[in-house]
Formats: structure tokens, C-alpha cells, sequence
């Protein structure tokens, strides 16, 4: 699977009602864990002090990213995205095969 760096803004479209909010932000709670069981969501950070998420992600391709990971978010519909695709740097410390 490739990595790509995802930074996500969310933002609740007016009039939408809070039942609804507490609604899709309690789902994506639950597929976020499904997703970081499966492998598809490595990691998640949210910069301080900002309604922003940045996040590793994994899928076969930036399709696959779109359609099959990102795009079954309950909140998705209110996401705005931008997508990185990454690949490992030579000098990366955590790269498998690296040697030490």
C-alpha cells in the first residue's frame, strides 16, 4: 500500500442540526478505529489549536484513497481535502531497510 499525507478541514454546513453533528461525529469515531485496525489510517494529529486534521493514510492508489478509504467517512461530505502522495526518503530513520 502507498502513504499519502491528508489534511482535512471540517466544517459543519449551516443549519445542519446538532443531533446530525453528534450523529456523523460519533460514526467517524467508530470508522476511523475500523480503519486504523485495517491498516488505511496510520496516524492522525490534530495542530494546536486548529479544527484541522493531518493524517498518514494508506491505499493501493490515490483512487482507492478517495473512493474506498476517505470517501467512507460520515463526515466526508463536509470535508475539504488535500492530498499528498509520500514515498520513503533515503535518509528516513524508520524505513525498513534501512540499515543501522
Amino acid at each position: 500500500m502507498r502513504e499519502f499525507l491528508v489534511e482535512i478541514t471540517t466544517t459543519v454546513p449551516e443549519g445542519a442540526g446538532q443531533e446530525e453533528v453528534d450523529r456523523r461525529r460519533a460514526a467517524e469515531a467508530v470508522r476511523a478505529a475500523e480503519l486504523a485496525a485495517t491498516g488505511r489510517l496510520a496516524r492522525l494529529w490534530r495542530p494546536v489549536g486548529e479544527l484541522r486534521s493531518i493524517g498518514v493514510w494508506r491505499a493501493a492508489d490515490e483512487e482507492e484513497l478517495h473512493e474506498k478509504v476517505l470517501g467512507t467517512l460520515p463526515l466526508r461530505p463536509w470535508m475539504t481535502l488535500a492530498v499528498t502522495p509520500l514515498e520513503s526518503h533515503p535518509n528516513d530513520p524508520g524505513r525498513a531497510d534501512a540499515t543501522r
